[in-house]
């Protein structure tokens, strides 16, 4: 089985540049774990070489830190800095598939592209946090190792500490190795590990000649023999690991819920099969179940009830799950409201009270397209009928709608989960199933006085399952001495209840004891627990803002997450990562984390986190908006001023120096080009074509328009070279056509404008000097009706175009700076509006919407002089 597992992958892509050292390091205190990626490159080569930094993070992971620096180095020694550009990328993938072995995860990229100068190094730092999971029976750290080459200086190193003991610590093989990765060195003491690995250059060439490009994953367990679990109190705040061991299996009533429609068709249907064969031949003889199968019709093995997994049924139900084949609609509603009929049956004679725990296992490969297909009807429905039962989505594929299963697993006190179309389908199958097989309580209540504790997270839960754990967090009120902590759940014959009481001033800094033999930077970790509750505070934020559908209530629980965000330096769907590179004048702050000599930044995008109201600060700083400060010795101009286009479209412009940003809307007309940009000093131009979208309900008099093509041109060296970008292909033009397809990476290089595609994400788009685009592809693979296929266009470098610069982006900057000055008058009155940004379903980016009546005066000219064309 291979279990779900917390993964890293850094990849330095270069361009004949050295890694001279790459090091990753990760500090696990009691579950939460720190992880720090530190690699340079060095530019030996007598020209400018561009470098990416590529992490690819688990989605639980909040960063924390990034830091970038750079040197030149001189012979002889010696160091002075070196100034660079910089881009940096941070996308969030739903459903990226990546291979590692058998291995599929959901992940989100952090990239970061630098121009680095013939003769610097340049060193990239990336710090993120997040609380391991325990299951079935063990955690996992995976750290992915691509350098993409050989290198001279090459470390792991990690160090875990865990209060109540290690019972086990192990290092899976790299590939497919029999042992542990070669030269790994693990040590262990009764509370302490460290692991170490550092390959020398023959040993990484002896795995690959390329370098090395693989998994680095350390499983491990905890001693926990009070029932009560492990409560851990710091300086306020305490941590509650609940996880008894060596309770006796409660038997279950499961239904499995299969979707046979028509897509399921070929290795889908037939994974299923063969995962569902091995499960029914893992039931417990004291289980009860059920098979129901659905497309456009739903069809129950056994009528009206569960029944006992005795060998002759487990037999008879196996030769069913053999005979089923894929064809049809979906119906989900349907298979939902059947399921629930059989654990929760209509005549009295059968709603014998049962000791068994009601669980319902939900697959599906597709979204509803057949009798009810809206999702809040399904979760009202599925609400008012499961009862007490726990429903655990599989999200099997692409196209699954995994939104709805996580909305209905929130409902229904379950988890929803991605199964991925590759080889090991069915063992991610058997592996989610092992992860629920053998439910231990039910109904867990972990309580806290209320005189005593604040801010808990969610301590009620409906089920425990072996293999796994419960985590509560919260706050301890000041002059408490003994935190009184009770638990009540059911198990297999009875009611169970536990009292404990906690000595707090006992436990203040305990986290560190028995600890001084393999952890370092005892300060910096101490206040881990601290941390840990605002991570799991900003999690169910999150989920809890999933889970409603209440504007006031989501935009209260967003705040919440937000200003905790900002609080502890956490990067959330709730925060962008912006760093800037100081002005000369202005004294920098050097990060605790590292040494550096010039500290860069840019704000990233998340898919387009430019367009975010919220910015993270420092954790020092306030999450309240900063008033305008007079500048003593410089004038803002348009190059302090980021400037993009996407959507309806909207238009997003960040006031200058502020973390305020402004949006406005045009009601443009389809087919319509528009002059988005035009600098006559350089003779840069920038064209977009408008694509008419259908109405909104209620609105049909108002336009909805997208860009479906971007023209952009520039003088080259020996002609105009033009830059065509559509929805399916980017075409550069000057000295002959080239045309790079939008589903493929590549690049070209003519007369200095530089033109790279990457796989269907984006496209950057370099001018001149000090000129950069980049346009963003907006692809569905299901459009509602009121989404479509278009472009994003983004000014990431605007600091090469004159300040004669026009057109509908470049003429905003001199309104924006009168604008600035009455900006905070007019901004009580006005509303803040939730962007759409279609790389997302929901975009949570913010901005302060200006008023239809003050768009003309924004833009300081009527719609129709920016109209140059008609198609």
């Amino acid at each position: 089985t291979h279990l779900p597992f917390y993964f890293l992958c850094v990849c330095l892509c270069h361009s004949n540049l050295k890694v001279t050292d790459y090091h990753v390091r990760s500090t696990v205190v009691s579950r939460y774990a720190v992880t720090t990626v530190q690699s340079s490159v060095w530019n030996q080569l007598p020209v400018v070489k561009e470098a990416a930094f590529e992490v690819d993070l688990p989605s639980s992971a909040f960063i924390s830190n990034f830091t970038i620096t750079s040197c030149l180095e001189r012979q002889g020694g010696g160091v002075t800095p070196s100034s660079f550009k910089l881009t940096i990328d941070f996308f969030h993938h739903n459903l990226v598939q990546l291979t590692l072995g058998a291995h599929q995860r959901e992940i989100e990229k952090f990239r970061v592209a630098v121009s680095v100068p013939s003769g610097t190094r340049m060193s990239f730092l990336l710090a993120y946090e997040e609380l391991l999971s325990r299951r079935l029976g063990r955690y996992e750290l995976s750290l992915g190792l691509r350098p993409g080459q050989l290198v001279q200086n090459l470390t792991v190193d990690v160090r875990i500490s865990e209060r109540t003991g290690i019972s086990f610590i192990k290092v899976l093989p790299l590939k497919t190795k029999t042992d542990a990765p070669v030269s790994s060195h693990v040590e262990k003491s009764a509370t302490c590990a460290r692991v170490q690995f550092s390959p020398t250059v023959k040993q990484q060439s002896n795995i690959s000649s390329k370098g090395l490009n693989a998994d680095f994953i350390i499983q491990y367990d905890v001693d926990l023999k009070d029932l009560m679990g492990d409560i851990q109190v710091y300086d306020g705040y305490f941590v509650h690991y609940f996880a008894p061991r060596g309770l006796p299996v409660v038997p279950k009533d499961v239904i499995f819920v299969i979707d046979i429609s028509g897509s399921m068709i070929g290795n889908k249907i037939k994974q299923t099969k063969q995962a569902m064969t091995t499960i029914l031949g893992d039931l417990r003889e004291g289980d009860h179940f059920n098979i129901i199968t659905f497309s456009d019709k739903v069809q129950t093995w056994k009528k009206g009830r569960t029944v006992r997994a005795t060998r002759q049924n487990v037999r008879e139900a196996q030769e069913f799950v053999r005979r089923i084949m894929a064809e049809g609609w979906t119906n989900i509603n349907a298979a939902l409201l059947s399921a629930a009929q059989l654990l929760n049956p209509s005549s009295s004679s059968s709603r014998l009270v049962s000791s068994r725990v009601p669980l319902v296992i939900f697959l599906t490969d597709g979204e509803a397209t057949i009798g009810v297909t809206s999702g809040d009807i399904i979760l009202n429905n599925a609400r008012k009928a499961l009862g007490s039962a726990s429903l655990f989505g599989l999200a099997f594929g692409d196209d699954a709608d995994l939104l709805l299963l996580k909305r209905l697993a929130l409902e229904n006190g379950g988890v929803a989960r991605m199964v991925y179309e590759d080889a090991d389908a069915a063992l991610q199958l058997k592996g989610f199933y092992d992860e629920v097989a053998s439910p231990l309580l039910s109904d867990i209540q972990l309580s806290y006085l209320d005189d005593q504790a604040f801010d808990v997270t969610r301590s009620l839960f409906p089920n425990y399952f072996q293999g796994s754990e419960l985590v509560v967090a919260g706050r301890v009120r000041p002059g408490v001495q003994d935190l009184k902590v009770s638990m009540s759940a059911t198990d297999l014959k009875e009611e169970v209840k536990l009292e404990n009481d906690v000595d707090v001033s006992h436990e203040k800094g305990s986290g560190s004891e028995g600890s001084l033999d393999c952890l370092e930077d005892l300060e910096r970790i101490s206040s881990f627990v601290h941390r840990l509750w605002a991570y799991f505070t900003i999690r169910e934020l999150s989920v809890a803002k999933l889970n409603t559908t209440d504007p006031s209530a989501q935009r209260l629980l967003t705040e919440k997450a937000t200003n905790l965000s900002l609080k502890y330096n956490f990067v959330t769907p709730f925060t962008s990562l912006v760093v800037v590179k100081p002005d000369a004048e202005e004294p920098t702050t050097t990060p605790p984390m590292a040494n550096p000599t010039t500290t860069a930044a840019t704000s990233t995008h998340k898919p387009a986190a430019f367009l975010r109201k919220h910015r993270l600060q420092s954790k020092h700083s306030q999450s309240a908006p900063n008033t305008p400060k007079p500048n003593k010795t410089s004038t803002p101009t348009s190059k302090c001023v980021s400037v993009a286009v996407d959507g309806d479209p909207h238009f997003v412009l960040q006031l200058p120096r502020q973390r305020q940003s402004l949006c406005f809307t045009v009601d443009g007309k389809a087919n319509d080009v528009l002059r988005l940009l035009e600098d006559p000093e350089k003779g840069i131009i920038v064209d977009g074509r408008l694509l008419g979208a259908p109405s909104k309900h209620g609105v049909e008099g108002r336009s909805r328009t997208y860009f479906d093509q971007l023209i952009l041109s520039s003088p080259g060296s020996s002609g105009e070279i033009t830059v065509t970008v559509s929805l399916d292909a980017v075409a550069v033009e000057g000295e002959g056509r080239d045309t790079l397809p939008i589903n493929q990476q590549g690049s070209i290089t003519r007369q200095g404008v530089t033109v790279t595609v990457d796989n269907h994400q984006g496209c950057w788009i370099e001018l001149v000097k000090g000129v950069r685009f980049l346009v963003l592809f907006h692809h569905y693979k299901h459009p509602s009706y009121l989404q479509m296929a278009h472009l994003g266009f983004y000014i990431t470098n605007g600091w090469g175009l004159s300040a004669s610069t026009q057109g509908l982006l470049g003429k905003q900057a001199d309104y924006l700076l009168q604008l600035t000055i009455t900006f905070y008058s007019w901004l009580a009155g006005q509303f803040q509006h939730m962007l759409k940004d279609s790389l997302q379903k929901r975009h949570p980016g913010k901005c302060w919407v200006v008023p239809k009546a003050e768009v003309e005066r924004l833009l300081g000219h009527p719609y129709d002089s920016y109209v140059v064309n008609h198609v």
